[in-house]
């Protein structure tokens, strides 16, 4: 419910500090609209078929209204946690559920790659798929911990996943790893 805060006074989340953001939220918005559209229309079906019993009624009724809330909220979640490429490193995120900090320093390849989401999943890779594809696959020269919701630590040394602007990330992040390192910054 804070992200819909944000998002509603056009806020970001972990963007400050000079990062570069980078949404990826474009890609599901029809979907999670339309999933919205349709609990709305369930929401007046339901009030309609229970006005009969009013207590039923405004029981139903609040749930209905609170998923309607809930599925803009979780899109909300994902306008305002863009992925975000700082001085340091390049976070790579998914609404609440993930946000995997990448020192440029481990990152040894990046590459602008379309791939459809497949259902086995390999060991040391991690995908961020929105509508069932990937845009960007960066791979690691040296593993990171991806640690779950629920508390799982995952090395890994494969991170795919998606941006709206997948070109200009891609390009972003190679002249930044390009680049020479400033004075006194770690390489």
């Amino acid at each position: 419910m804070v992200s819909l805060g944000l998002w509603l006074v056009r806020r970001t989340h972990g963007t400050g500090g000079g990062g570069r953001a980078f949404g990826y939220a474009g890609g599901q918005a029809a979907v999670m609209f339309g999933f919205a559209f349709v609990c709305v229309v369930e929401t007046v079906a339901m009030s309609v078929l229970l006005s009969d019993w009013p207590t039923v009624h405004a029981v139903v009724l609040f749930l209905d209204v609170y998923t309607v809330v809930f599925v803009v909220a979780l899109h909300a979640a994902s306008v305002v946690r863009p992925h975000v490429l700082d001085a340091d490193a390049l976070r790579v995120r998914r609404a609440v559920h993930v946000d995997l900090r990448i020192p440029l320093d481990r990152i040894a390849s990046v590459r602008r790659e379309l791939r459809t989401t497949r259902e086995e999943k390999a060991a040391g890779e991690l995908d961020l798929a929105v509508g069932s594809q990937t845009t960007v696959t960066v791979e690691l020269a040296e593993p990171v911990t991806h640690v779950t919701l629920l508390g799982r630590r995952q090395e890994v040394r494969v991170v795919r996943f998606h941006a709206d602007d997948s070109d200009g990330l891609v390009r972003a992040l190679g002249a930044r790893l390009a680049a020479p390192p400033l004075f006194g910054e770690s390489v």
